[in-house]
């Protein structure tokens, strides 16, 4: 658990489409095996340490006659942002993927200061 200062508590969401492969053919529809999409997400502002980061699928569509396996995640959060990353396998078949996504930390302050 994180302890955040309650006037410093800054949260920044969003809703992204990660992809739309079903329109271009892309590996993600065609393809089989291992498959992954990243995208950098920039926060509207840069929190005092890495915040903690919430992701959820807000759209999938996907072929209903295949297995369907898909893996979302946060990874490389930093102050400044993060890698939202979708991740299947198999012969999942998937047409296009929206994700959203919540990041809670701490903001600096402009009282903020540090001994060097």
């Amino acid at each position: 658990m994180k302890r955040l200062r309650n006037h410093l508590v800054g949260i920044d969401q969003g809703d992204t489409v990660l992809f739309s492969d079903f329109e271009t053919d892309g590996e993600m529809w065609t393809g089989r095996g291992q498959r992954e999409r990243r995208k950098r997400i920039k926060f509207g502002e840069a929190y005092r340490a890495p915040p903690a980061v919430h992701t959820s699928v807000s759209l999938w569509d996907m072929d209903a006659a295949t297995v369907i396996r898909a893996d979302i995640g946060a990874e490389a959060v930093t102050e400044d942002g993060f890698d939202l990353v979708f991740r299947t396998w198999g012969d999942t078949r998937v047409a296009r993927v929206r994700i959203g996504w919540m990041a809670i930390g701490e903001l600096s302050d402009d009282d903020d200061w540090e001994l060097d």
